[in-house]
């Protein structure tokens, strides 16, 4: 009796312990499975803001905090635009004092909770931009879509498309570029965006399942006038862009792609994620496993549409060593394989799909120029 007591004992302690490792790898995998809208992705350190004065605001001392460049710097109900830092103000040994160009939203306050972020703009492309432009449902296979169109009076269309953690606003970072160039932009919300169709799973598939949400942007622009289009893409976005332009029925009219921080290996992504929200190693396999189980993500899939041989179309990678969202050596190696059609912008110090707020200015010039035979 005492044997058989025992031999349950154990089967019932093992039950338990696969039960909690399956728990356990559904959380984890949840870092990048229900990444948010427009909330900061689990790399994204929060920093509290000490103080502000006359064009000034003090932050936390952090890596994230002495970032080269201009970025967005959201809080629970504010955002603010801040520039460089400024490392001849005062400031303590635990505080950095950046520039602050403006106050968007809300107010900053001593102690509130913040977090850096690319979007620089909130609100919409008249709002924030003081440009016109038309909200439009794209019809999608889950239903309508909306989008942002800002016309232009070229026929070669350009797509955006944000990527994990942020929403269609982080366009407007490159909307008013482009405008000036004359290109029509289609700025879209997708499957799980606030104002989009949930996924009936309700989760956020890497791009596998959303490029199809791309690719009825594409009959959209095509409906209205477009001739060609440039995917543009950020993160996930990049990936969507990526398989829209390898598996859309309209491939043959995508004349180029923008890849900003792409997702080529949603493997690693979701294992960075998850490592973020404190994942004990050991547990990071089962994240991988439980997203698979969950989304149906196919390694093999991913691999085909990263597959260097596929690419037909000229491409513009942005990308930098210091992502620790997207791997850096993934775009490398992809670049590195297909030199007659890709060109690498490596931006040094910037986080993932922020590679245009660390240096604008160089950005806009590569992005001018891979843009203007395009055209």
């Amino acid at each position: 009796m005492r044997t058989v007591t025992a031999t349950a004992a154990a089967v019932t302690a093992a039950l338990a312990a696969g039960a909690a490792s399956v728990a356990a790898g559904r959380f984890a995998s949840d870092a990048a499975l229900k990444a948010p809208p427009g909330r900061p992705l689990p790399t994204e350190p929060r920093l509290t803001v000490h103080g502000t004065a006359a064009g000034q605001v003090v932050l936390t001392r952090d890596l994230a905090a002495l970032r080269p460049g201009t970025y967005g710097l959201s809080g629970n109900g504010s955002h603010a635009v801040v520039g460089p830092v400024l490392a001849t103000a005062p400031h303590s040994a635990d505080t950095v004092v950046r520039r602050l160009e403006r106050v968007t939203h809300g107010t900053l306050n001593p102690g509130d909770a913040v977090w850096f972020t690319p979007n620089l703009h909130i609100g919409d492309p008249s709002s924030a931009l003081g440009l016109e432009y038309t909200d439009v449902d794209v019809p999608g296979e889950l239903g309508p879509l909306p989008a942002w169109f800002v016309p232009g009076a070229r026929r070669t269309w350009v797509i955006a498309v944000h990527g994990l953690g942020t929403t269609r606003e982080h366009a407007l970072n490159l909307i008013g570029f482009l405008h000036r160039r004359r290109f029509p932009v289609l700025a879209l919300a997708y499957r799980g965006d606030r104002g989009a169709p949930r996924p009936p799973d309700g989760l956020n598939h890497l791009g596998e399942s959303e490029w199809r949400d791309v690719d009825a942007a594409m009959h959209y622009a095509v409906r209205y006038g477009a001739e060609r289009v440039v995917l543009l893409g950020w993160s996930t976005g990049a990936t969507m862009a990526l398989r829209a332009a390898a598996h859309s029925g309209l491939r043959d009219l995508v004349s180029g792609l923008v890849l900003d921080s792409p997702v080529l290996d949603w493997q690693a992504t979701l294992r960075a994620l998850a490592a973020a929200r404190h994942t004990p190693g050991p547990l990071l396999p089962l994240a991988v496993r439980a997203a698979q189980g969950r989304t149906g993500l196919d390694a093999a899939r991913t691999d085909e549409t990263t597959d260097p041989t596929r690419l037909r179309v000229p491409t513009l990678i942005f990308h930098g060593p210091d992502d620790t969202v997207a791997p850096w050596a993934t775009t490398r190696r992809l670049a590195a394989h297909r030199p007659d059609l890709i060109t690498l912008h490596t931006v040094p110090q910037a986080p993932h799909a922020a590679m245009w707020n660390a240096d604008p200015a160089p950005y806009e010039e590569a992005l001018r120029r891979f843009l203007t035979p395009l055209m």
